[in-house]
């Protein structure tokens, strides 16, 4: 049965009671550029004082329709009751204690949980009864840097393939995998060598991999891992050919090649199953994962089969990751996704592609939506079916004057990725917004 939060305060679809921002907003946003990094992507002034399950108040009390969930993170909504309760109970006893020197339960628990639930082969060699260990990180980013660390020391091997469109984070490694934007990567030279970026998602890309670079510039006996988003997330909410990874899965047994599957948007329930790759049927080697593991508390983790995580202690190592509260939030955020969250997101997930599916049909501006489970995108498009960027932005803009929270990503992608504690009516709500900002026209600028 769906467990949803109660005693909500906040009205379930969005009221405006000032002009946006209003002024408590204003003053904030004059505030933040005065002393926070001009680095930070701002899309538009919401200055968020509270959130409740999918909905989010700002500083002057307009509510807004939240289908961003903080970039994919609070998949049991906001401040759900039962994290909330796991959080304040496990900071009321301990805070930190630092699990690269010391042990705590919470720690080793959501440990077990989430080794007995990876999608990886038990094997006869190992010595333990789960098929993953699991190393705790405080990010995407951070999880991504150690699965590089990982493959690299099992293998004895220097070389990764990565994709165009990746997302993998900002840290160095991380990256050096990433494929997204200039942005992201220049005048931040030289990066992590090593990496050689493909197109993703089709067989002409693995063809060309194997084909062309594995008998010229990149022998496969020195690569020690392909990293693949089993749906491609910043990149614009991508999902690959049918047997794309699969063929991954098959070119890492044939030339001993690890494969690292980054989880960090696609897991924890977003698409309906706990890990996206799942929905293929496909075990990987290594898999990360942050964003929705804790509902909001900054955790991530590398999932790896045991015979690979053999680093010695000292070589890799952290402060703060699988902290004891952020590992509570973990524990109940697991237990709410498997008692219902999951199925919700894929009965939602098939109410908001068909109601996409409705709006191409009324907006040819609007594609054909695509995704799994609450991880949905459609891209915008010109008169001639040209990505248009311009109009996504301006249309992200427009639903933000009308109380839904959008984000971008892709080339000209609006992404769908809402709390999991998501119902039908808030679905409705969204789509009828849309609905309305076509109907009237999209304005050109803002004030």
């Amino acid at each position: 049965m769906l467990s949803i939060p109660v005693n909500l305060s906040l009205p379930q679809s969005p009221r405006l009671v000032t002009a946006l921002p209003g002024p408590h907003a204003k003053a904030i946003v004059e505030r933040d550029r005065a002393v926070t990094s001009p680095s930070y992507t701002r899309d538009y002034p919401l200055v968020v004082s509270r959130g409740e399950g999918c909905m989010v108040e700002d500083v002057d009390g307009n509510v807004f329709l939240d289908m961003t969930a903080g970039i994919a993170v609070t998949a049991t909504g906001h401040a759900h009751p039962e994290v909330v309760k796991a959080i304040h109970e496990q900071s009321a006893r301990l805070l930190h204690m630092s699990g690269t020197d010391f042990y705590y339960e919470a720690m080793v628990e959501l440990a077990e949980q989430l080794a007995s639930r990876a999608p990886f082969p038990y094997s006869q060699d190992s010595q333990t009864p789960f098929p993953a260990r699991v190393f705790f990180t405080n990010s995407g980013a951070e999880s991504n840097e150690g699965a590089i660390k990982l493959a690299r020391y099992y293998t004895k091997r220097s070389l990764i393939v990565a994709f165009l469109g990746a997302f993998h984070g900002r840290t160095y490694g991380a990256m050096s995998l990433t494929g997204s934007k200039t942005v992201q990567r220049a005048n931040f030279g030289p990066l992590v060598p090593g990496v050689t970026h493909i197109p993703y998602g089709t067989h002409a890309s693995l063809d060309y991999l194997e084909k062309q670079l594995f008998t010229t510039t990149l022998p496969p006996q020195e690569v020690a891992a392909i990293v693949v988003e089993p749906i491609q997330g910043e990149g614009g909410y991508i999902v690959p050919e049918n047997g794309f990874l699969q063929r991954i899965r098959d070119i890492c047994d044939r030339h001993h090649i690890l494969m690292v599957v980054d989880e960090v948007q696609s897991g924890m329930g977003r698409t309906g199953r706990l890990f996206a790759i799942e929905h293929w049927g496909v075990m990987p080697d290594i898999i990360t994962t942050a964003k929705g593991i804790a509902s909001g508390m900054p955790l991530g983790a590398i999932l790896a089969r045991p015979e690979l995580m053999t680093w010695p202690p000292g070589s890799h190592a952290t402060t703060f990751g699988g902290n004891p509260v952020a590992c509570a939030a973990g524990i109940a955020t697991l237990r709410l996704l498997e008692s219902g969250l999951m199925a919700n997101a894929n009965q939602m997930g098939e109410l908001l592609q068909a109601g996409l599916t409705q709006l191409h049909q009324r907006f040819p501006q609007i594609s054909l939506p695509r995704g799994k489970g609450l991880m949905v995108a459609v891209d915008l498009v010109d008169a001639e079916g040209n990505f248009d960027f311009k109009l996504r932005d301006r249309i992200i803009q427009e639903a933000f004057f009308k109380g839904l929270l959008l984000l971008g990503c892709g080339k000209a992608a609006i992404r769908f990725c809402p709390p999991l504690i998501i119902d039908s009516n808030q679905i409705q709500t969204a789509l009828e917004i849309i609905s309305e900002i076509f109907r009237e026209g999209v304005p050109e600028t803002y004030p």
